[in-house]
């Protein structure tokens, strides 16, 4: 993983696993030496598949620009959702929220990924049969 942070200089994670991976992700990005495209690098938690905690040394706080936040259930009051939530479906029933996708099949995903999506985002399909 170092090899391909240093490779690919990171800015923000979206960490859907926690536990081991992302102890091995704040591994590869303190190490010294690494440059970094930004002072810092945000880390933002929301999910845990991987397992509910992590280790982290305290000198990667104090040696690295490592910020750690969480997003997603608990970040913003129910209320506050539950308001939102009619407006919020209104607007996708009418059409209005649109995101631009680029369907890829799982098995080119290296391809995809080194080809960028210019503003549309990846979805990776799973062949049939495969799963």
């Amino acid at each position: 993983m170092a090899a391909a942070v240093a490779d690919n200089p990171v800015d923000v994670v979206i960490d859907y696993l926690w536990g081991r991976p992302t102890e091995a992700l704040i591994a590869a990005i303190s190490r010294r030496g690494l440059t970094q495209a930004a002072p810092r690098v945000r880390l933002v938690e929301v999910g845990d598949s991987a397992g509910p905690t992590i280790t982290l040394p305290a000198q990667v706080l104090r040696s690295s620009g490592l910020e750690v936040s969480g997003s997603g259930a608990g970040t913003i009051p129910l209320e506050a959702i539950m308001a939102a939530l009619p407006q919020f479906l209104d607007r996708a029933a009418s059409g209005e929220l649109r995101i631009g996708v680029e369907q890829v099949p799982l098995a080119e995903v290296e391809t995809a990924w080194q080809h960028g999506q210019h503003g549309r985002r990846l979805v990776l399909v799973p062949q049939a049969g495969c799963c």
